[in-house]
């Protein structure tokens, strides 16, 4: 539970259809004198949460994961840039903090499920296998950020608010006169307390704004950066740059630290490579397959040819060159609704 209007519902709708309810919460790391303003775990979410379970009459427990989310998700997010990435912390802290850290815990309060408010669903496979879905609303839906799961963490999977769309969930949540039912949605990363990354990169990782040159492909310098980290693929304002026709940011070179810039006609690419792959089945497809895949949380899908290298490598061919590739994003495959894997842009 955080608080939110999701998870709230998700507790509501779970002890309508008579489960056993106990209601969680994780206190997240925030920096130093900001933790009023880290959405995850203010105090003013945990007041909500608190008052959710109090009328639905359920316990209520807070975990404290300060340290393990600082060490795992925060730090992930800092290495990935050090690299010259755009990491997503959310896979991060969906594999490690919610679906091994909060998960061990529901486990020894003795759980036989642990639910959470996101949009996505699960059903019975083949075998006993467990298939994870799209949401129903798939404008809401959050299955690629729930793609790291395996089977054995899918079979412990709940996702009551996946079978409806977001207005209805705010009908249930008023129905039921919850205190979160107006509450607004919140897209930032939680322990970036509503600030911009990069600000919050010059106070923890100030050594990876180091300034250094932007160059075209062909090694011609036309002007300097202030830090790769401050640049994302395919940005075009704010690069500085006096040019007769439009530049674009087409890639970070780590090892010399430049910005290498192009033209529209240079931006984007048809293949791409992903590691770290997770199979939600278990095991890599033994040939490439068609898929559906989108390579950032608010991508629309593209029809994509993948090729598994290994069991935790691939290879992605589109059939139209996608513009916005960025190595530290996901791409993951679907087939319909069904969420098939997942890797890391590399």
């Amino acid at each position: 539970m955080s608080g939110g209007v999701d998870s709230s519902v998700a507790a509501t709708l779970l002890k309508e259809q008579g489960y056993e309810v106990i209601g969680m919460m994780l206190r997240l790391w925030s920096e130093p004198g900001k933790e009023e303003s880290n959405r995850c775990c203010t105090p003013d979410s945990m007041a909500q949460a608190r008052r959710v379970a109090a009328k639905l009459e359920i316990p209520f427990y807070v975990i404290d994961a300060k340290d393990v989310f600082h060490d795992t998700v925060v730090q992930y997010f800092l290495d990935g840039y050090a690299r010259g990435e755009t990491p997503n912390p959310c896979l991060v802290c969906n594999r490690q903090i919610r679906w091994t850290f909060l998960l061990n815990h529901a486990l020894a309060f003795g759980a036989d499920y642990m639910a959470t408010g996101h949009y996505a669903r699960v059903r019975s496979g083949e075998n006993g296998s467990v298939e994870l879905l799209r949401a129903l609303d798939h404008s809401k839906d959050q299955s690629y950020v729930l793609h790291v799961l395996n089977q054995d963490k899918l079979r412990y999977a709940l996702f009551p608010v996946g079978e409806y769309t977001k207005p209805e969930i705010r009908q249930i949540a008023e129905r039921h006169a919850l205190p979160t039912a107006s509450r607004k949605d919140s897209q930032d990363l939680c322990f970036l307390a509503g600030d911009d990354y990069r600000n919050f990169l010059q106070r923890n990782a100030g050594n990876l704004l180091l300034p250094g040159d932007i160059a075209t492909r062909d090694g011609n310098v036309v002007g300097r950066h202030n830090g790769l980290a401050n640049y994302t693929i395919g940005q075009r304002k704010g690069l500085g740059l006096a040019s007769a026709v439009p530049l674009y940011v087409i890639t970070k070179q780590t090892a010399n630290n430049t910005l290498i810039v192009g033209t529209q006609a240079e931006l984007g690419s048809a293949e791409l490579s992903a590691r770290d792959v997770n199979w939600v089945s278990g095991e890599a497809p033994h040939e490439s397959f068609r898929a559906e895949v989108k390579i950032r949380y608010t991508a629309k899908e593209a029809e994509a040819w993948v090729t598994p290298v290994d069991q935790d490598q691939v290879n992605v061919r589109f059939d139209a060159p996608q513009r916005d590739i960025t190595a530290g994003q996901a791409a993951v495959f679907f087939h319909g609704d069904v969420l098939i894997g997942g890797g890391i842009i590399q």
